[in-house]
């Protein structure tokens, strides 16, 4: 597992919930447990630094890092998404946006194309986007931030055929492919899940040892996020398998949430005077437990 990935798996997992902010040694505890080196979790959070992801902090001579209000702003929406077990309703209109970026500025366009997909975009033609979901601050937020407002054009619209809505849906997306994806979690995480029930069921099973299939959990579910633009359900194939997934993992999730986050907080270091008694919430009222 990437080192980068995981540890923006922990912030969203974990840090985001205790005031945002972790010290480097703390981090380097956390990720020793998947095997990463204390190298690699240096290099890494220094690559998000200069990425704009995190801010570092120094007090004494040790070095914390928070996120930025950019890391902050994509943690949540990631969370959001992750830990939804419904499809939204569908207003019936889909959201196009068109695009003509000139050459000489094409890694502004590579890096759209990025966060397009990441937003639940899908490829109707060549540079033609669509999204039956109401993604409009979205692309608002993408047109200012790479400043491209000259070579955008974004629509609201009905479609009126001279075929279906579904069909829209199968030129855009590989929903096969994505529904294949979801049943080779369903089969690898289905198992793991009564085993490991059964136990913590009967003590077997320490704290650190959820804490790492939480972590792992969290991390092979939000991969999904990349893949999966999250269609409302009036627009998905009968035998569709994201919402098992969504319940398998929010079951065990559940299941693993306690101990996992006992294992953190001994770990757990910010630098500020509170103490983690005064920072700790109630993990069945944590944001990923609600839905």
């Amino acid at each position: 597992m990437n080192t980068r990935s995981m540890i923006f798996t922990l912030y969203g997992d974990y840090v985001r919930h205790y005031g945002n902010k972790i010290w480097i040694g703390s981090l380097i505890k956390l990720l020793n447990e998947f095997g990463h080196n204390d190298q690699a979790v240096r290099a890494a959070i220094s690559r998000m630094n200069k990425q704009g992801w995190v801010q570092a902090e120094k007090k004494g001579n040790k070095s914390y890092y928070y996120l930025t209000e950019r890391g902050v702003k994509r943690i949540d929406e990631a969370a959001k998404r992750i830990f939804k077990l419904k499809t939204e309703s569908w207003d019936g209109k889909w959201r196009m946006l068109m695009y003509s970026i000139p050459e000489e500025i094409r890694t502004v366009r590579d890096e759209l194309r990025k966060e397009l997909v990441w937003s639940g975009f899908g490829t109707l033609s060549n540079s033609c986007w669509i999204s039956p979901n109401a993604l409009e601050k979205q692309v608002q937020d993408l047109i200012s931030k790479y400043e491209i407002s000259d070579y955008v054009d974004f629509f609201i619209s009905d479609y009126h055929g001279p075929h279906e809505n579904e069909r829209l849906v199968l030129k855009s997306w590989d929903l096969d492919d994505i529904n294949g994806r979801y049943q080779v979690f369903i089969q690898e995480y289905s198992q793991k899940y009564i085993i490991d029930k059964n136990k913590i069921g009967k003590g077997q099973m320490s704290d650190a040892e959820c804490f790492v299939e939480r972590t792992k959990l969290v991390h092979e579910y939000r991969k999904f996020l990349f893949v999966d633009p999250g269609l409302p359900e009036e627009l998905l194939p009968n035998r569709w398998l994201g919402s098992h997934a969504a319940s398998l993992f929010s079951e065990y999730y559940k299941e693993l949430a306690e101990p996992a986050s006992r294992f953190f907080e001994e770990v757990f270091e910010d630098g500020n005077e509170l103490t983690l008694k005064d920072k700790r919430y109630d993990v069945l009222d944590h944001p990923y437990m609600m839905e």
